[in-house]
């Protein structure tokens, strides 16, 4: 169908088949933003927002959101993975805090669909956070910006 591999010849729904395909290191980089309000970002900045130090919480919620993707997203694969890491870059003018993941395994499929699960559950937590104070923070920009590993090799996105 068009070469897309989550269907059949029929048109339905399958998960992909990697019995046959050998295990490689598979690496993949995700981001996103979150726009808010400058008192918002200040609030975060400052590790006075209600319900916690919304960056680390956020960064929990980001690993557990990357070992969650198979639950979440009906066709991926359960992978073992082997890091995940977030980092978080606040930003003025405007507000913003900039999220990337890096996800790593070995294993016979790739790791994107969990790097950009950990960067959107990151920014969702951010948002529920803060949302008492600033129901106008916007998630922007989620995006695949590196991928290596497996049969279609590299790949790098917009930074």
């Amino acid at each position: 169908m068009n070469g897309l591999t989550h269907f059949d010849d029929r048109g339905g729904s399958r998960m992909v088949d990697v019995s046959g395909k050998p295990e490689t290191r598979r690496i993949a980089e995700a981001r996103c933003a979150v726009a808010m309000a400058d008192q918002t970002l200040e609030l975060i900045r400052s590790k006075r927002a209600e319900k916690g130090d919304v960056i680390e919480v956020a960064r929990l919620a980001g690993i557990m959101g990357a070992k969650q993707t198979s639950g979440l997203i009906p066709l991926c694969h359960p992978l073992p993975i082997t890091s995940v890491e977030m980092e978080f870059e606040p930003a003025k003018d405007p507000a913003r805090i900039e999220i990337k993941s890096s996800v790593s395994t070995t294993a016979k499929t790739g790791v994107e669909m969990e790097a950009m699960t950990a960067v959107t559950v990151a920014a969702l937590t951010i948002y529920d956070m803060v949302k008492s104070v600033d129901r106008a923070v916007e998630i922007t920009d989620v995006r695949l910006v590196f991928k290596d590993g497996g049969k279609s090799g590299r790949f790098t996105g917009r930074r």
